[in-house]
């Protein structure tokens, strides 16, 4: 079957210009880009896309898209880093953000996965993008990385010289140094996506979390929170207050539960 045959290509996606993040693109505003058509499966949806390859900055290395567009878009994340376009954060850090809120059309299974990526199809077509008008709370705007970092495009390292035999000295396009064993190191792109077992977040939460540690000479105290909106939830407060430290619990009261002057 050839690749003009419309059956195969059914689903197949095709672009003219990749969804990536300003820190991906590289700090050099002329950008050459190869395009190759139906190069490789998606990631997520093991569709065939078109892949995008440039070199991500005079200093950066060659970098390529990772996942479709449908998958950029259902998500709202790059398709090289899987990071979030607005935030620069990673998806279980914005996600844990919206609490209950927080969606994800293309399952983790290979289960019904065809069927699942035409209903995204279908939904980004309609503009029905499930984090476009999402409402985030003050974590994600404290998390999120204003300027682009560059740092990410850095060279990798070079396997010769973690072996001892790399000749090629400064002229090696590599780095050359020792790796460090760590979670970082231990990333599966897949997860990231669907914002499980991210080390990158776990770093992030972790950061976030030391930071809003009370006093531990101030006690803890109880803060009463009034004018709320009928349909608040739990989740809502713990979102709001959760940069200012461990909430221990919260007890929403329900209105109905409550005396009423008559008016």
């Amino acid at each position: 079957m050839s690749y003009s045959d419309p059956d195969r290509q059914e689903g197949w996606e095709r672009a003219d210009f990749p969804i990536v993040c300003e820190t991906c693109l590289g700090d050099n505003p002329y950008v050459r880009m190869q395009k190759i058509g139906y190069d490789k499966e998606c990631k997520v949806c093991t569709r065939p896309f078109t892949v995008f390859r440039w070199k991500a900055g005079s200093d950066g290395r060659f970098k390529k898209t990772e996942i479709c567009q449908t998958c950029a878009k259902v998500k709202n994340v790059c398709q090289t880093c899987i990071l979030d376009l607005e935030f620069n954060l990673p998806v279980q850090v914005r996600d844990a953000a919206l609490g209950g809120a927080a969606v994800d059309l293309m399952p983790q299974s290979d289960a019904n996965r065809g069927y699942h990526a035409q209903i995204a199809d279908q939904r980004v077509a309609q503009g029905l993008l499930p984090y476009h008008n999402a409402q985030y709370t003050n974590v994600v705007h404290q998390l999120a990385r204003a300027e682009p970092y560059y740092e990410r495009n850095k060279a990798r390292i070079c396997s010769f010289f973690v072996k001892g035999t790399c000749n090629r000295g400064e002229l090696c396009p590599y780095r050359h140094e020792m790796p460090k064993d760590s979670e970082l190191s231990h990333q599966n792109l897949r997860d990231r996506y669907h914002g499980e077992n991210d080390p990158v977040a776990k770093k992030l939460m972790s950061k976030l979390k030391d930071k809003a540690k009370p006093d531990p000479g101030v006690d803890a105290k109880v803060v009463w929170v009034g004018n709320l909106p009928a349909d608040a939830k739990e989740e809502d407060l713990r979102g709001q207050f959760y940069a200012y430290g461990e909430i221990a619990s919260v007890k929403v009261i329900s209105s109905q539960n409550i005396a009423r002057s008559p008016r």
